[in-house]
């Protein structure tokens, strides 16, 4: 009896080791993704399902290493699935070259300073999971890639004086808002 219920356990086990040949390992499912709104700003929106608390981080192929999601807390915020964290739009240096994103997703709310100084001890490394962070509750980490590019000068506004004067210069001149070298502005004409 002992012969029979031996070549049946290789059997059972040979046929499953067959079936574990051909599965295909699960495909990685995103859990935020990254839309440029401008030649060096980007939004991140995290997809529906993903933990209700998260912190940004951005590392630079350069070498610095930025925190987005800055609070007063100093601790992960709020992010809704399908809307922008922090409901704005982030800035990236093009002098810095390509950034990796590092988006901490977190069941509870997570001090950043601790993940902060984490980040800056992994820094070598290509790739950070959650089982090389020392951090509280459940935490999930999605890495994504920005490259910032130069594009068009972006408008900041310029400098108006006395009188409605707006100066040529964005006010940095000796003689800013003394109407010498400046443009007036004139209300249009109806």
């Amino acid at each position: 009896m002992t012969r029979w219920t031996g070549l049946l356990t290789v059997m059972v086990l040979g046929a499953g080791l067959v079936g574990c040949t051909d599965a295909t390992p699960p495909a990685k499912v995103a859990r935020a993704q990254v839309k440029r709104t401008g030649p060096a700003t980007m939004e991140i929106i995290p997809v529906e399902g993903q933990l209700p608390y998260c912190m940004l981080f951005t590392m630079s192929e350069k070498g610095v290493i930025r925190q987005l999601t800055l609070t007063r807390e100093n601790r992960s915020i709020r992010c809704d699935p399908n809307r922008p964290v922090a409901n704005t739009s982030f800035r990236v240096p093009v002098q810095e070259g390509k950034v990796r994103v590092y988006i901490f997703f977190s069941d509870e709310r997570v001090p950043a300073g601790s993940v902060a100084q984490q980040l800056y001890d992994l820094r070598d490394r290509e790739r950070v999971t959650a089982m090389d962070l020392r951090l509280p509750g459940r935490i999930f980490v999605e890495t994504l890639e920005f490259t910032p590019e130069t594009g068009e000068p972006e408008a900041t506004g310029v400098v108006v004086g006395a009188g409605g004067v707006v100066t040529s210069d964005g006010g940095t001149a000796p003689d800013a808002g003394t109407g010498t070298g400046t443009l007036s502005v004139e209300p249009a004409a109806n």
